[in-house]
């Protein structure tokens, strides 16, 4: 996971990268000297509030060298020394046994991959699946808790790699506690759509730290004013991830959210959704 990553990816150790989706390998042993993380999205265009003078940094670019790995909120960049998932004709990087979006090309020697899509391990470990559903709800629960620690920073866009906006998101509570029966919780029979139970456990009685949130569909041009007013507010951060997992996203909050009491599904016209992590 991303988060733990910036703890736990060291320079100088081996590390593959494999599809999340299928456990194929992307890149095999892969030794980094430099694991750094990137600063905010727009941090270029605020160069000028901090300088008296032009932009030092216009003609630069954060790209990474062959071993470097730079962190950034919901993707990390690596130097394209593998092109063999490169999608020839377009940016998009695409698993060759699942075909599933890992990624998109950002220059010619430069490959981004969504946290979403993209396990990370050590070289001596082997691939360890973990249910898609699950792994998709622990990502985009961690990253909304990191940003809105770090930048105090509580709505949140969701846009595909189409540039569409999917879901709008208004964060509640990042430090929650679910406590569920394993034996009789009704969320087990919901999220058997998936080909997976909602949490992992081995008792009669299992706790996950979990972040409420509010959200709003957008797709089929729903809720376009209110998503509209959201892009131009400089208080809202946007989150891209490839406009298939945005979809995914967007069914796990809405089976979460039937899972709830009538009561409970709705506050100011948003839906709720418990997501764990």
């Amino acid at each position: 996971l991303v988060y733990t990553l910036r703890e736990s990816l060291k320079p100088q150790k081996n590390y593959v990268f494999y599809c999340q989706s299928c456990g194929d390998i992307i890149v095999k042993d892969r030794k980094f000297l430099r694991v750094l993380p990137l600063p905010s999205e727009n941090w270029s265009a605020l160069v000028e509030e901090w300088c008296c003078h032009p932009n030092p940094f216009a003609r630069s670019t954060l790209h990474p060298q062959h071993d470097d790995c730079f962190l950034g909120d919901t993707f990390f960049l690596l130097n394209s020394g593998d092109e063999s998932h490169k999608s020839k004709g377009n940016t998009r990087v695409i698993c060759k046994r699942c075909k599933t979006m890992l990624g998109e090309t950002i220059s010619s020697d430069t490959i981004k991959y969504y946290v979403t899509e993209v396990i990370i391990q050590p070289s001596e470990g082997s691939f360890s699946p973990t249910p898609r559903s699950q792994f998709v709800q622990s990502m985009v629960a961690q990253c909304l808790a990191e940003l809105s620690s770090a930048k105090s920073t509580f709505r949140f866009t969701v846009k595909g790699d189409d540039g569409k906006i999917y879901i709008l998101i208004w964060l509640l509570n990042s430090d929650t506690l679910l406590v569920e029966s394993l034996g009789s919780s009704s969320s087990h029979s919901i999220f058997t759509q998936f080909g997976d139970i909602f949490m992992p456990g081995s008792g009669p009685v299992g706790t996950w730290n979990a972040v409420k949130v509010l959200y709003q569909p957008c797709i089929k041009s729903r809720n376009k004013d209110l998503a509209d007013a959201w892009e131009d507010d400089i208080g809202v951060h946007p989150l891209k991830f490839p406009s298939e997992t945005c979809m995914e996203l967007l069914l796990i909050l809405g089976l979460s959210t039937a899972s709830l009491p009538p009561s409970l599904r709705c506050m100011n016209s948003f839906q709720v959704r418990n997501s764990c992590y």
